[in-house]
């Protein structure tokens, strides 16, 4: 089964989203490869699955401020990682994005 495939079967609940971190630049535009620990941890991150929305009082979903494929920018601490394949993805409170990248 394809690392995609497997995606399709992990359905964030409620107002959590499944977020895939950007990797940082290992290499400079020359070819000089950047060491690790001087790498930027990237806090930008592309939406890969989101629930259905929180519940209000009335027992309906609160829309999503963000969509599958969308950019955004996270917080340097928090949500919950999961691997699937060797690949890491992290669960994060629509809440708790500070902000979607409009290009």
């Amino acid at each position: 089964m394809s690392t995609v495939n497997k995606l399709k079967n992990i359905v964030p609940l409620l107002d959590r989203v499944l977020v895939q971190r950007i990797k940082p630049i290992e290499k400079t535009s020359s070819g000089i490869f950047i060491p690790e620990k001087a790498q930027e941890a990237m806090n930008e991150a592309y939406v890969v699955a989101v629930g259905k929305g929180a519940l209000n009082k009335e027992g309906s979903h609160i829309p999503l401020q963000v969509s599958t494929g969308d950019k955004v920018i996270l917080p340097p601490f928090g949500g919950n990682s999961v691997k699937v394949s060797g690949e890491e993805y992290i669960l994060f409170r629509d809440s708790e994005i500070l902000a979607k990248v409009v290009e």
